[in-house]
């Protein structure tokens, strides 16, 4: 494509790339995200194009980006009709070739499951997993080639960017920004409007855009999915930001190394705009000069704090700085710097192409538009999710989710990860929104919400999430490296059975003084699912202290293998057993619960099946009976 010189040159490009598609033109699109493609998507896609030239059909084989079911990767979609199979492999490609797209038949056995009939599914409009989402951000993504710029303009890609140029000025884009409600999707949950009106009236004449992709929450994938799977909005949105906030010629995409297919993916999409004249010197005509740059980070966890982030792209070492000045005042290079999360600026277009009070129709008062999770645990299915603010617990894991693998029970949703808290079971119906998740101590976060059912030990669930933000502390303040490893230290004796009286209150006191001490705002967070399960489960953290015991048998530490009244005392548990724990008594055998270590050798070895875990149900308070304040 030749370079772009005015808007008239955008709109007809637009226009003859509409005339030359062809509706009724048979399609195959292949998932190739990065679930999809360690599913082998790729395999997929060779083996379609190979078989449709074999079979010399006049159909396309399209590489899409994530399209949300990843649990049933690799997902191919067929056009028109919209009938959509899940892991399919190499060898399903001549019966969708020869079925559905020579014959038009359906191919069941390749189809997804409805949750509640079983029955097979043609569309994925059919499916409660698609049907209760709310799909504005993700609306491109496994629809286009995130490879090929003309997908994007085909499907309207950069007309808020021409609409902003040829008809808004600065303030205008901004005062619709701020009208839409739209608030930042990285955590903190900052208006966007209120930033960039910030960024604009700061003094300087160079001033920065970046977009931060630096994901490093445990189960959180959105922002890899959207890099990979509709790069040029992001792209989009990062440009209006800067002709918006005023002297802004340079922008930079901070991605972590650990994406390899999103830098790549938006790395490709930035030389497109650029080879065509939406990136550089004077965009569609109208003077605005700006450019993007990729800079990698690392994978420390802290770089995705803004101020540590900046000091990274900098070339230092990525730890936060006290604040203020914020920013947008003072922020890269010491200049007014403007950074949002990768959703954040996925939303701009779509605010400007649909107008801010229509966005504003969508969510709750507080918390306007949409949110992407990615949907992760014992939840039956799995993936990249898109919902309306003010949306419940129960709506996301029962509905789209289709509810607890196996037939559990709910137990808590995790939003938020490391930084955010528990719901659970008796908020479920709570609104997913800022405030109400505000006010019972957890948080929106960047959107991992990760669902546990009944056997999960919320003690050594917290411990796994303060286990990871204490690795991942930067050491820059005490109060967040001391007291996280302060912390961890209780609650590794309390999941080993060594927790005493009086460790709860450790745990809620250093809690709330590193919430209201840290540098950062990671820092600040980091105590939050010890909090939120000390709130909500107070009783399991007692059983682990005063009873010694983990009521679902998780922590190893507490486990007690018994031998059932079955034993034909064959010995072959003494034999085996490297620790000598198992005695023989006169009445039979017994294990020495001193000696033993739970290796399960002697599980493995009898013949009977005899060798039994006893959680201590029926031994409460064999030890510190008068311990416990409740005796």
């Amino acid at each position: 494509m030749s370079r772009l010189a005015s808007m008239a040159d955008l709109a007809a490009l637009r226009a003859r790339l509409a005339a030359e598609r062809q509706p009724s033109r048979k399609t195959v699109k292949v998932c190739t995200g990065s679930a999809c493609r360690s599913a082998g998507s790729l395999k997929v896609a060779e083996a379609l194009s190979r078989e449709l030239a074999r079979a010399e059909l006049p159909a396309a084989v399209r590489h899409t980006g994530c399209q949300g079911f990843c649990q049933l990767g690799p997902l191919v979609t067929v056009q028109p009709g919209g009938t959509l199979y899940g892991h399919v492999t190499p060898f399903d490609v001549p019966k969708i070739v020869d079925l559905t797209l020579k014959r038009g038949q359906f191919i069941s056995h390749l189809a997804c499951r409805h949750p509640e009939t079983g029955q097979p599914v043609r569309s994925a409009d059919d499916l409660p997993f698609y049907s209760g989402q709310t799909r504005l951000v993700l609306r491109h993504c496994g629809m286009i080639n995130p490879m090929r710029i003309e997908d994007y303009i085909e499907v309207g890609g950069y007309s808020a960017l021409a609409r902003v140029l040829q008809e808004m000025s600065p303030e205008d884009v901004i005062a619709s920004v701020k009208l839409s409600g739209l608030r930042g999707r990285g955590g903190a949950g900052f208006p966007t409007g209120r930033k960039w009106e910030g960024a604009r009236k700061a003094k300087g004449e160079r001033k920065f855009v970046i977009c931060n992709g630096d994901e490093g929450d445990p189960g959180a994938f959105m922002d890899r999915a959207l890099l990979e799977g509709d790069p040029h909005a992001i792209l989009e949105g990062m440009i209006i930001c800067a002709y918006a906030v005023g002297n802004c010629r340079e922008g930079f995409v901070y991605v972590r190394e650990e994406y390899p297919l999103a830098v790549q993916t938006v790395g490709i999409a930035i030389e497109q705009a650029r080879a065509i004249g939406l990136l550089g010197k004077n965009i569609l005509g109208s003077g605005l000069d700006f450019d993007i740059e990729i800079r990698r980070g690392a994978g420390a966890f802290v770089c995705g704090e803004s101020t540590a982030l900046m000091f990274s792209i900098e070339g230092k070492r990525g730890m936060p700085r006290v604040t203020p000045p914020r920013s947008v005042e003072s922020g890269l290079w010491g200049c007014p710097t403007c950074l949002n999360n990768v959703e954040t600026f996925a939303n701009i277009p779509l605010i400007i192409n649909q107008g801010a009070d229509w966005y504003a129709t969508h969510g709750t008062s507080g918390s306007k538009g949409t949110k992407v999770f990615a949907l992760s645990g014992n939840v039956r299915y799995t993936g990249l999710i898109e919902v309306s603010m003010g949306i419940s617990t129960r709506q996301v894991v029962f509905d789209i989710g289709g509810g607890i693998q196996g037939g559990k029970r709910f137990k808590a949703a995790q939003i938020g990860g490391p930084g955010g808290g528990c719901v659970p079971e008796e908020h479920l119906d709570l609104p997913i929104d800022f405030e109400s998740l505000d006010s019972i101590g957890s948080a929106m976060g960047s959107g991992a919400l990760i669902v546990v059912d009944e056997t999960t030990c919320m003690v050594d669930f917290a411990r796994y999430f303060l286990q990871f933000t204490q690795q991942e502390s930067c050491g820059k303040c005490p109060p967040c490296r001391i007291g996280t490893y302060q912390m961890l230290r209780i609650l590794e004796r309390i999941v080993e059975g060594k927790g005493d009286k009086g460790d709860l209150e450790r745990l809620e006191n250093l809690g709330r003084l590193i919430s209201q001490t840290s540098l950062c705002g990671l820092g600040k967070s980091a105590p939050r699912p010890v909090l939120s399960t000390l709130r909500f489960f107070w009783d399991e953290y007692k059983s682990h202290i005063y009873e010694k015991r983990c009521p679902t048998g998780s922590c190893s530490a507490l486990k007690r293998l018994v031998i059932g009244p079955d034993c034909v005392q064959c010995g072959l548990c003494m034999e085996v057993c490297p620790q000598h724990a198992v005695i023989e008594k006169q009445d039979g055998f017994a294990i020495d619960p001193v000696v033993c270590i739970n290796c399960a050798a002697c599980v493995t070895a009898c013949p009977m099946e005899c060798i039994l875990e006893d959680t201590g149900e029926e031994r409460t308070h064999e030890r510190n009976r008068t311990v416990c304040p409740d005796h």
